[in-house]
């Protein structure tokens, strides 16, 4: 009994600093108009939900989601093509999240079931087991240097890479109102804080515990308040000024800045990163083959709308109805973790 004790003490503080965040930022929101806040990163995302935390705001401050999961971004085509390539006998690897999201024919689960070699992996690494299979790379600063280290050992990739700041700068420019941002934690420990300077918006980089989440939402609205335009790494034990110095040279020595497309987002320039070496380039090496995808999104899969937080997941159409987590319709109902539309079906 006298163990509990001190577990429920915790509880009980964390309650508290809890309630006091939450009364801090009802009382800074009655002196603020409508503010919409976007978290970028699909971690966040999942905290928000888990946690309720959208629900606990006052009703003048609005939590969007951003394009923050790289299985939700990567576009129809690259997954149409690697399919393709599948299809005609090249082998695959991946990762897991990556097999149930919809090509326009097939997803890449439901090639494997037709006979293609598509092997699903948790870590990049693993694609060393694999050599002479092409890894479908994906994702943004925070696995972009297990890909670089594959290239290094002459492992082919079909690259789909992408850098969060040119999304961001295109979010800022676009339609959408965005008073602040949350900033991606896990991308901000490999490109450092200094990064996030460009971008003329109040900006937090918050871990993902639900304390560092509200502390974020009420730093941001202090900011728009003082009318304060700066980047607060509130995650410095994890983030440093200049990010992880290693990682990104071994990206800068082995990959080259390209033009990506993004689902919802569209080509986006100087937002990817492709081989150096064509040879290692799958997209360079079947090139011939891949002139030859047409793709199509799903018929009114709302995702790209979600990912550009144009949208909640429940205004789609398909959300809950005909698309879920089991038969999914669209990228967004995929990535339990980071997707926003399977994250909103998990805690609707």
């Amino acid at each position: 009994m006298n163990n509990k004790i001190p577990v429920l003490a915790e509880v009980n503080h964390k309650i508290d600093t809890l309630a006091k965040m939450n009364n801090e930022i009802n009382a800074l929101a009655k002196h603020l108009p409508e503010v919409r806040l976007m978290e970028v990163c699909g971690g966040h995302t999942n905290t928000i939900m888990t946690y309720g935390i959208r629900g606990m705001l006052p009703k003048n401050i609005k939590l969007v989601s951003g394009p923050g999961c790289p299985v939700c971004v990567t576009s129809q085509k690259d997954i149409d093509s690697v399919i393709e390539l599948a299809m005609q006998g090249e082998k695959i690897t991946t990762y897991w999240d990556m097999l149930k999201v919809p090509g326009t024919k097939m997803s890449l689960e439901q090639a494997r079931e037709n006979g293609a070699d598509i092997k699903a992996i948790s870590t990049a690494g693993q694609a060393l087991k694999y050599p002479d299979s092409i890894f479908f790379a994906i994702g943004f600063e925070t696995t972009t240097p297990m890909t670089a280290y594959l290239l290094k050992k002459n492992i082919t990739i079909y690259p789909t890479h992408k850098t969060m700041m040119p999304a961001m700068r295109a979010l800022v420019q676009g339609e959408l109102k965005i008073d602040g941002f949350i900033d991606p934690g896990h991308v901000s420990t490999i490109t450092g804080s200094r990064i996030w300077e460009e971008l003329d918006v109040p900006q937090v980089i918050s871990g993902f515990k639900p304390e560092q989440v509200l502390r974020a939402i009420h730093l941001l609205l202090d900011m728009i308040y003082k009318k304060e335009t700066r980047v607060i790494n509130d995650y410095d034990e994890a983030v440093r000024k200049e990010g992880n110095q290693k990682a990104k040279a071994m990206i800068k020595e082995t990959m080259k800045q390209t033009d990506s497309e993004w689902r919802g987002l569209g080509v986006i320039k100087g937002s990817g990163l492709e081989p150096r070496e064509d040879r290692l380039n799958a997209k360079v090496k079947y090139k011939d083959l891949l002139e030859t995808v047409i793709s199509t999104e799903t018929p009114g899969c709302m995702c790209g709308q979600v990912l550009k937080g144009m949208i909640e997941p429940e205004d789609c159409p398909l959300f809950s109805k005909i698309c879920t987590p089991q038969d999914p319709k669209g990228a967004c109902m995929v990535s339990r973790t980071e997707g926003a539309c399977a994250i909103a079906y998990r805690y609707k």
